[in-house]
């Protein structure tokens, strides 16, 4: 009882945002939440490196000092989000790379020139005058980072690209100055500043695409309107969101974004909702339904009573499972970063033990030295350095070229190992945009009849299922005769005078408001409507009577390529599944169609999320294709996320992986290059490991002066990096297809 009592004294945890600057790799993420972890009352902190934050649980009661202390304490630097600019963080600077390869390239010359046999020598002071600032200069942030590692007790590669360029660099100064008899001693200063220069260029393109990951939450806040039109005491007046309280009443007009989630209190209109659900057609809305803010009001006036603000909107949720979602670290990164840490100590032990020994046995402490800097010479994290960036840089120039922009290296790192692949339905595997399935006349006419005079109905109308009527009227080259007094009728479809007819074409809604019945067409409507498809009716009105003309039937249309692509997986050996927003019968007919192994249907973002993580709970290794900002959530929390760049920036933001062109067949021709991808990855750290397994000893030995090993070091560079340049060859099976006719025709789903 008194442990009870006193648990209830203690001050819950409130969770605290911070923005950390100076951050460079996954230890560096390590040693940030470690130092957070040890603030007594810290129950918890993650760290996110895409965004830069860390998420802090904490009694109120903590000062942010404290954190921010122990955070400058482990060398990064803190502040409250609320205190930083939103576009605080800029891409990353390109001049050092750039102005280290300047300085290089005439460090590099002899050694090139040697190939074609000119036997020509930059003098010593001109290349200490090259390498220089190249080692201090734009080399200081190598030993900033890594002195906060050795500092930590750990090692990264920032540490050993110190040891190594320092240990070259170092022993060329001190061969400058050693008396000799005659020429000029072979120096290293072209060792330390290429493998600068080259890392500098890895440290680049790493947090250039580590900036782009946070674009989606950019792209999300982006959707999100600052000012809205508030009803209050009768008066109307524009405020800032922020300043919105619950039960406030919002004027949304015609081609206005809702800005809050609520209840339609007055008015009708179609809400394009495909924010959400994903369904390509805008949804009626009436007195009582449902808005999402985010979500665009098409033709209709809408009053909305606020029942959700701030955080707890449904966009704001989608927020927070991106950001957190976008937390995950690249798996092979994290294996080099673990051997790093155990690298360096081990290096520097061989080579204290070289030194020793050697001095020990000979008394002659400049050959000890010699060898002993040939060790750290030899060790030099170049090749291990590039194993990834190298491949990385290879297979997404090749992927490029074939229509398939990879952003994020853990998604190219992951998706050679994918087990499942989830689509999305609407733009992603169909067309995106409804076409006129089915027309059923009544009423003595014929099919042709109830067309064009749809089409007169919806001459002026912009809807989706007007334009889809108006490219049926142009296949078949159809008269359209004109209409006379066209309104809409929000939220149910729109009237005209026709030919002296007064007709109406709308909604199930505006069929029983009339009081018509569908009569021998209600079965054929109920089928249609079984397989997800979208009916509208074509009504006659006379004095106080209506009579059904006929119904019109849509549906979306399956890509050229969706078949193609569904096959190609399987030969994979993959499974697929299919998870949308839209009705249960229009899923099934692709799922049908395409010959997809599992469907998921009127599923929202939060379950759609919710469906990819439990599969990777059971050990699925997920890849999410959509194209919509409904599909950014599960797009996050797959382990690859795949978007088209047809769909929407916020879903191509999301993801790891943009298909340039809307073909699903590139979804396996962007896993075969990730297979590709991560064997070169596999095969450059082998060679890199393996020069360093060999070549140690053998300077330890005393069998590789530091010529030679500066040499091994250079040639184990030159195998990595032209092993993963062999991956320029790489073509893809897509494009292939495409040129020798493997796309067929749209297809339209039939019942």
């Amino acid at each position: 009882m008194n442990s009870a009592l006193a648990s209830l004294d203690k001050p819950l945890p409130v969770e605290l945002t911070l923005q950390i600057d100076g951050m460079t790799c996954a230890s560096c993420v390590a040693r940030v939440e470690k130092a957070l972890l040890k603030v007594p009352g810290v129950a918890s902190a993650s760290v996110n490196l895409a965004t830069e934050r860390a998420t802090v649980r904490a009694p109120a009661s903590l000062p942010l000092s404290v954190l921010e202390a122990a955070v400058a304490k482990a060398g990064y630097a803190a502040a409250p989000v609320e205190a930083s600019a939103p576009d605080k963080r800029r891409l990353p600077a390109w001049w050092p790379a750039a102005v280290g390869a300047i300085l290089t390239l005439p460090l590099l010359a002899p050694m090139l020139l040697q190939l074609v046999g000119i036997d020509w020598m930059l003098g010593a002071w001109v290349q200490l005058a090259l390498a220089t600032p190249i080692q201090f200069g734009l080399g200081a942030r190598f030993y900033r980072a890594g002195w906060k590692a050795a500092r930590a007790g750990s090692g990264n590669m920032d540490l050993l690209v110190a040891l190594g360029t320092s240990a070259a660099y170092g022993l060329s100064v001190y061969l400058m100055f050693r008396p000799v008899g005659h020429g000029m001693p072979h120096l290293y200063f072209e060792a330390s500043a290429a493998v600068i220069t080259l890392v500098l260029l890895g440290k680049w393109l790493e947090a250039r695409a580590r900036r782009q990951t946070a674009d989606a939450i950019r792209a999300l806040n982006a959707l999100r309107p600052s000012i809205a039109r508030v009803l209050r005491s009768g008066i109307e007046i524009d405020v800032p969101v922020e300043q919105i309280v619950l039960g406030d009443l919002i004027l949304v007009r015609p081609g206005d974004r809702i800005a809050v989630d609520g209840d339609i209190a007055n008015g009708r209109s179609h809400v394009d909702e495909s924010l959400i659900t994903g369904e390509s057609l805008p949804v009626a809305k009436g007195v009582g339904d449902r808005v999402i803010g985010g979500s665009i009001n098409a033709d209709g006036a809408l009053t909305v009573r606020t029942t959700a603000i701030g955080a707890e909107t449904t966009l704001a949720r989608i927020i927070r499972m991106v950001e957190s979602a976008q937390a995950g670290k690249a798996p092979i990164q994290r294996i080099v970063d673990r051997v790093s840490a155990v690298f360096v100590p081990v290096v520097l032990g061989v080579a204290l033990l070289t030194f020793f020994g050697w001095f020990g046995a000979t008394g002659d402490w400049e050959r000890a030295l010699i060898n002993a800097v040939a060790v750290l010479v030899i060790a030099c994290p170049c090749a291990l350095g590039l194993a990834t960036p190298t491949a990385i840089m290879a297979g997404t120039g090749a992927a490029a070229r074939r229509g398939i922009l990879i952003k994020d290296a853990q998604a190219l790192e992951l998706a050679h190992a994918v087990t499942t692949v989830a689509f999305d339905k609407t733009g992603t595997l169909t067309l995106g945009h409804p076409a006129l399935v089915a027309v059923e006349p009544g009423g003595g006419r014929t099919a042709d009849d109830v067309l064009r005079l749809a089409a007169a109905l919806q001459t002026r109308s912009a809807h989706p299922l007007a334009a889809a009527v108006a490219d049926a009227v142009r296949a078949r080259q159809l008269a359209v005769p004109p209409a006379l007094d066209a309104k809409a009728l929000p939220g149910r479809g729109l009237e005209a005078t026709v030919l002296g007819e007064a007709l109406a074409l709308g909604s199930s809604r505006l069929l029983h408001e009339l009081g018509v019945d569908a009569g021998p067409l209600a079965a054929q409507a109920e089928s249609l409507e079984r397989d997800g498809r979208t009916i509208s009716w074509l009504i006659r009105t006379r004095g106080g009577s209506a009579e059904l003309l006929g119904l019109l039937a849509f549906g979306d249309t399956l890509k050229p390529s969706a078949r193609q692509a569904v096959d190609r997986l399987r030969q994979l050996g993959i499974r697929t599944a299919l998870l949308t927003g839209d009705n249960r019968g229009s899923a099934r007919a692709v799922a049908r169609a395409l010959g997809i192994d599992d469907v998921h249907a009127e599923v929202l973002p939060a379950d759609k999320a919710a469906i990819v993580a439990q599969w990777r709970a059971a050990g699925q290794v997920v890849a999410m294709i959509g194209d919509g900002i409904n599909d950014a959530p599960a797009l996050a929390a797959a382990d690859v996320g795949i978007a088209m760049a047809t769909g929407t920036d916020v879903a191509m933001e999301a993801a790891g992986i943009t298909l340039m062109r809307g073909d699903p067949r590139l979804v396996a021709d962007a896993i075969d290059v990730s297979r590709r991808t991560y064997s070169k990855i596999k095969q450059g750290l082998f060679w890199a490991f393996a020069y360093n397994v060999l070549g140690i000893p053998l300077a330890a030995m005393g069998l590789l002066n530091p010529v030679i090993a500066g040499a091994a070091m250079a040639l184990s560079s030159v195998s990595v990096v032209s092993n993963a340049l062999l991956l320029r060859r790489w073509r893809g099976a897509a494009g292939t297809q495409a040129a020798t006719g493997g796309a067929t025709a749209p297809r339209t789903l039939n019942a």
